[in-house]
C-alpha cells in the first residue's frame, strides 16, 4: 500500500475530504484523520521525556470512543504524541500513526491494533505531520492499493485544497534552513556544498525508528543511507554532513519536546 496525504489548514476541509474519500470506496482501516487538540481538552498525561524511545512514553492518556458524522462511527483515538501535543485521530490507522509518533494510545486500542495492519504507514513523513499539527493544520491519510488509486487520491486532495507531504517539507526546511547554515558554518562547514546530506541525516533522526538513538546505536542503517548517497554522488564525501546533521536532527527533536513540555 501507498500514503497519500493532504495536509489542511481548516479541519471543516479536512472532513469535507475525508467524506469525499470515502465515497470513492476507501475502506475504513485505509483512512484517518489527524487533528491538533487544545491542550486543555479531556486527553491526560504526565511529562514525556524525548529520550524515551517511540511507542514508550509514560501514562499518556487515551481515549477510545467513536467518531460523530465521520467514518460510519469509527474508533477515535486520543493521545498525547511527544514535541506535539494532544492529537485525535479516527481510525485503527491512526491509532498506528499515534503510535509510530511516540504516543502511547492505551490498552483497548492497542488490543485492536495489533491485528490490524500498518503497511505503507509512511514512518518517513511522521515529521512531516507533526510539523503540521503542531502548527494547527489537520493531516489527511489514505492508503492506496496501487499508483492508479494513489493518483485518484492526489487529484481529489489537490481539488479539496490540500498541501502535499513534499511541499509541506520544503517548508519546514527552509523555516530551518538559515540557522542550521549559521550553525554548520560555525564548524567550519560549508551548506551550500553539503546541504543535500547534511539534510538526509537531520531528516533520519527524525525518523520514528531512530528518534532519540545515538548515531553508533543505529549505525548499520545509517552506513547503508551514506553508501546510497555515494553512490548517487560518487565524487562527493557525504559522510561528515550527514553525521553531522544526523547530531543537529536529535538536538532539533530534543528541543521541539522540552518546548511542548513547558507549553
Amino acid at each position: 500500500m501507498q500514503a497519500v496525504t493532504g495536509i489542511f489548514h481548516s479541519r471543516m476541509d479536512a472532513e469535507r475530504a475525508m467524506v469525499q474519500l470515502e465515497s470513492l470506496g476507501v475502506a475504513e482501516r485505509q483512512l484517518t484523520l489527524l487533528t491538533p487538540e487544545d491542550a486543555k481538552g479531556d486527553v491526560q498525561s504526565t511529562a514525556t521525556d524525548a529520550t524515551e524511545q517511540p511507542g514508550m512514553g509514560k501514562a499518556i492518556g487515551a481515549l477510545v470512543g467513536a467518531s460523530a458524522g465521520l467514518s460510519g462511527g469509527a474508533l477515535v483515538v486520543a493521545a498525547i504524541v511527544p514535541g506535539v501535543g494532544p492529537v485525535t485521530a479516527i481510525g485503527l490507522l491512526g491509532g498506528a500513526v499515534l503510535a509510530a509518533a511516540g504516543a502511547e494510545i492505551g490498552a483497548i486500542a492497542g488490543k485492536k491494533l495489533e491485528n490490524a495492519t500498518t503497511e505503507g504507514l509512511p514512518e518517513d513523513e511522521l515529521f512531516v505531520y507533526e510539523d503540521a499539527l503542531r502548527r494547527g493544520r489537520h493531516v489527511l491519510i489514505a492508503l492506496a492499493d496501487d499508483e492508479a488509486e494513489a493518483s485518484r487520491f492526489r487529484e481529489l486532495l489537490q481539488v479539496e485544497g490540500a498541501e502535499t507531504v513534499d511541499a509541506a517539507r520544503e517548508q519546514w526546511w527552509i523555516g530551518l534552513r538559515d540557522a542550521e547554515q549559521e550553525r554548520y558554518s560555525s564548524i567550519g562547514g560549508n551548506l551550500t556544498e553539503d546541504e543535500k546530506f547534511y539534510r538526509a541525516g537531520f531528516e533520519a533522526a527524525l525518523h520514528s525508528r531512530m528518534r532519540c538513538k545515538e548515531y553508533d546505536q543505529v549505525l548499520g542503517e545509517m552506513d547503508a543511507r551514506i553508501e546510497e548517497l555515494q553512490r548517487q554522488y560518487p565524487d562527493r564525501h557525504p559522510a561528515e554532513p550527514f553525521a553531522r546533521g544526523y547530531e543537529r536532527g536529535q538536538d532539533y527533536y530534543q528541543q521541539i519536546c522540552n518546548e511542548s513540555k513547558a507549553a
